[in-house]
């Protein structure tokens, strides 16, 4: 038998490399605000500038990093203007979606997320946030889906992508983290029982919370920037 040399196709490639700069920057490994240094990563993925460019220009379609002329990409830094329009947005986008899953999921769709929440407090359980914020996505995902209207399933992947490391590192407090576990569970018992209304209010309480949170982290940020500085 002899050995096979499997290649990965371009285009998987460049989605491969755009999955893991998507979670440097969720999880904060590349900063806010800071440069894309293009021969770093292209030596820490271990692939050559090409996927490396084409994958930052997904990450630049969904709105995790901006591409400057002249200056290559930077990480997406929010202000807290940026945060409360985008979480205002995404508060209607989600409680829109859940009170439409409630109404249409379908068996198969609630047993997935149900077979989600049990592996995301799992992952709560043993505190492993990278763990339970992939998952936590994935079922917020599974949430959109089950509202069954594309439109509107675009625009909240369009708008999340904005959150996704404020969302991140609103978990990084372990009792907002607890609460947040706490509403994840109100969203399925709402979901099993198909009561819209509920879900749509759950969800709505759930983006609120998570505002304050990000807003709270920006602010105590700012304050000790301007205390380094002084």
């Amino acid at each position: 038998m002899t050995a096979e040399v499997i290649s990965i196709p371009r285009a998987a490639l460049h989605e491969q490399v755009a999955q893991r700069l998507r979670q440097m920057l969720v999880e904060g490994r590349i900063a806010p605000g800071a440069k894309l240094n293009e021969r770093e990563l292209a030596e820490l993925l271990n692939v050559s500038r090409t996927p490396l460019r084409e994958g930052i220009k997904m990450l630049a379609a969904e709105g995790l990093v901006e591409l400057l002329p002249n200056r290559g990409a930077i990480a997406v830094s929010l202000s807290e203007a940026d945060v409360l329009n985008t979480f205002e947005v995404m508060a209607g986008l989600e409680a829109q979606a859940g009170e439409l899953a409630a109404e249409r999921i379908t068996p198969a769709e609630l047993a997935e997320i149900q077979a989600m929440q049990f592996e995301m407090m799992a992952a709560y359980t043993r505190g492993d946030l990278s763990a339970y914020y992939a998952i936590n996505s994935r079922i917020h995902t599974a949430i959109s889906a089950a509202a069954k209207n594309p439109v509107l399933t675009t625009v909240y992947k369009q708008v999340n992508a904005r959150l996704q490391a404020l969302r991140f590192r609103s978990n990084q407090d372990g009792e907002k983290w607890k609460r947040a576990v706490k509403e994840h569970e109100k969203m399925v018992e709402a979901l099993s029982a198909h009561d819209g209304a509920a879900m749509r209010e759950v969800l709505l309480t759930h983006l609120r919370n998570k505002r304050d949170v990000v807003l709270e982290q920006l602010r105590e940020a700012g304050k000790s920037q301007r205390g380094n500085a002084a």
